[in-house]
């Protein structure tokens, strides 16, 4: 039972994550500005942009409403859906954003980065 129940959870997280849609008229989602950091990774310097500009957008992870209750506005909640592997998932099957191609392997490399030095808020 309890492996069904992981089952259809992550079932029901991937259906939200897949159903996000782009509008094809949206400029490129840029680069963060500083994707190749020397030191520490932080959500504040490093990720918040990249998640707005690419997560946390109008049909997709924004407050109003976020896909598959799903909001990507604020540290905690980014640090929540990559603590769970979620977030890491979905950026590396290339499935977010989507009607992207996915993230750039700069910007997932930043996000490992910050992963590895441990989801750092400043």
């Amino acid at each position: 039972m309890k492996n069904l129940k992981l089952t259809l959870c992550i079932f029901a997280l991937s259906a939200f994550f897949i159903s996000c849609s782009s509008n094809d008229d949206e400029p490129t989602l840029p680069v963060d500005p500083n994707p190749n950091p020397t030191g520490k990774v932080t959500y504040n310097s490093n990720i918040k942009t990249l998640v707005d500009n690419s997560c946390a957008t109008s049909s997709c992870h924004d407050a109003v409403n976020p896909t598959g209750g799903l909001p990507l506005t604020n540290y905690t909640q980014v640090k929540g859906a990559a603590e769970t592997g979620n977030l890491f998932l979905f950026v590396n099957n290339n499935s977010m954003p989507p009607n992207s191609g996915g993230l750039s392997s700069t910007n997932k490399q930043l996000l490992e980065k910050w992963k590895n030095d441990g989801y750092l808020e400043n």
